[in-house]
């Protein structure tokens, strides 16, 4: 690590790395760690519930406000961009300006967003205001991460980290079946309505118990050139991503964008080496662990999301469940989360993360190839078994890989750190759910004309295998009212046949991402600047 990166090394009477204003560590609830965990796990509940309790409201959002389908994709993308292309910048403003201060803005920008979508009248109020939930996000996540880093001591940190991966989890999860009651019961704007009281309490608990700790060699600078080149970067590889499926990946514009991203990284990666204050200084990536844990979180969300996100087509689609029992049906996943987030915060904290890693990454590649094994009549008790086997295996690589790559960052970058593991996870989701997708299509494409010939059904024009092929791509029968039944329980039965092989392919890639993950594990190990997490902190 160069001295740019390199902490301080203090002794007992030195200075601490941490500038805590030569106060004595703080007594009763302020700046306790685990009422710090307790505080942002409330704040993050929000973020993460959000992402996926959405999802169930766009149908009805559509149908109140008579909006499009490309408007409705709007609401997830337009929140998907705001947040990926921020998180970076967003843990900058946390380094220099205090966790605790980006923290409550975060909270009450996100809670007042989400109000305000609530109260919406029209689809372009809503998109404009899910913009505001993804940048007031973006603040929030690696604010938390920050100060779960600040706060509690090296031996301690593993665990808090897996008690917020384990409350990441259960709310990413947990998200379809409280969207499926709300929106059954109550309306689609209490879906966002509920983060109104949730941030009230996190912005109450932040303002009693979270303490400000900043780095003594904290920026004092912006590098907005920076700013501005990596921000437009991670826009035209999200938005190329997002937009493949659409213009196709051979098109000339999804290749522009692929190529405007690559430029843009190249132009931000020489302009870092002449700024004095850079954005993400390159030396970070000295470590190879840090590195590696990056790479590693990328991998582990292409897996999982792009895995997952067939799943619930094949849940709601294939089996005929409601959004509320496919959510259920995910419970052994959350649950398996919930359990093994601590206990493997417990382990790599005793044993290191490298072993935990590669163990994880290769359960979740057995959990993934057990997936592409799944069929039209697979019972409940099967898929419950690879569901909890991929909770299990993600768990470890949740809690280590992000002790990684925060725990090999200085303090200084800890806001940074945060905000490259919440981008990492994030660009991983997209490319999971694009590149997955792409396999899916293509199978869809190549075996649909053949399964619709054997089963010999009324011939299609290219315009009409066209339609039925982005209608099995989701699990759908393209089946119309007029159609006998006999014929319809026909073309089910082909659409779920030609949907569960491009599942099932799609598995078997995410698999084979899974195993290369666990060789990136084998680079990892515990943090460089443990000794500097936590000074300060008053009590365990």
């Amino acid at each position: 690590m160069t001295s740019q990166t390199t902490l301080d090394k203090t002794g007992p009477g030195d200075r601490s790395p941490l500038d805590t204003s030569g106060q004595a560590p703080a007594k009763g609830l302020r700046g306790h760690p685990w009422f710090t965990l307790i505080t942002v796990a409330v704040g993050v509940m929000m973020v993460a519930l959000d992402g996926t309790i959405v999802a169930i409201a766009n149908p009805a959002i559509q149908k109140d406000l008579g909006a499009s389908f490309a408007d409705v994709q709007w609401i997830t993308n337009g929140y998907f961009l705001a947040l990926a292309v921020t998180l970076i910048t967003a843990g900058k403003l946390g380094d220099r300006f205090g966790h605790r201060q980006t923290f409550l803005i975060g909270v009450v920008g996100f809670a007042a967003a989400s109000g305000a979508i609530g109260l919406s009248d029209s689809i372009a109020l809503v998109v404009t205001f899910r913009v505001f939930q993804g940048l007031f996000g973006a603040l929030l996540m690696p604010a938390a991460l920050g100060l779960l880093r600040a706060t509690f001591p090296a031996e301690k940190l593993n665990m808090a980290i897996g008690i917020w991966g384990m409350v990441i989890g259960a709310s990413t999860a947990g998200g379809p079946i409280l969207g499926g009651l709300l929106v059954q019961h109550v309306s689609w704007q209490s879906v966002f309505f509920i983060n109104v009281p949730v941030g009230l309490v996190a912005l109450v608990l932040g303002l009693v118990i979270l303490t400000d700790h900043r780095a003594e060699k904290a920026p004092r600078s912006f590098d907005l050139p920076g700013i501005a080149l990596l921000s437009g970067a991670m826009f035209c590889l999200v938005w190329a991503l997002i937009k493949a499926p659409t213009w196709g990946w051979g098109a000339g514009t999804t290749w522009a964008f692929l190529g405007a991203s690559v430029l843009g990284f190249v132009l931000f990666a020489v302009w870092e080496t002449k700024v004095g204050e850079p954005l993400i200084p390159l030396g970070l990536f000295r470590s190879v662990a840090l590195s590696a844990g990056v790479v590693l979180m990328v991998l582990m969300a292409i897996a999982f999301m792009g895995g997952l996100f067939f799943v619930t087509f094949y849940l709601q689609n294939v089996h005929g469940m409601s959004p509320v029992d496919a959510g259920l049906h995910l419970l052994p996943l959350t649950g398996m989360m919930i359990v093994g987030s601590p206990l493997a915060g417990a382990l790599i904290t005793k044993s290191g993360p490298r072993i935990p890693l590669a163990g994880g990454m290769a359960l979740t590649a057995i959990a993934m190839f057990g997936m592409s094994t799944l069929k039209t009549d697979t019972g409940s008790g099967i898929m419950s078994l690879w569901f909890a086997l991929l909770g299990l295996g993600l768990a470890p690589v949740m809690v280590g890989a992000t002790e990684v790559i925060v725990g090999n960052a200085p303090m200084e970058l800890s806001g940074v750190a945060g905000g490259l593991q919440q981008a990492a996870m994030q660009i991983g989701g997209s490319l999971g759910t694009a590149v997955l997708g792409a396999v899916m299509a293509s199978k869809v494409d190549g075996d649909l004309a053949g399964n619709w010939a054997d089963a010999k059904l009324p011939p299609l024009t290219p315009a009409q295998l066209d339609q039925a092929g982005e209608a099995v791509q989701v699990g759908a029968a393209p089946v119309t009212k007029d159609t006998p039944a006999a014929i319809a329980a026909q073309i089910t039965d082909v659409a779920h046949d030609t949907f569960i092989s491009g599942m099932s392919l799609a598995c078997l890639v995410a698999a084979g991402v899974a195993v290369v993950a666990v060789f990136v594990a084998m680079l990892t190990k515990r943090g460089e600047n443990a000794e500097a997490v936590g000074a300060g902190a008053g009590h365990i």
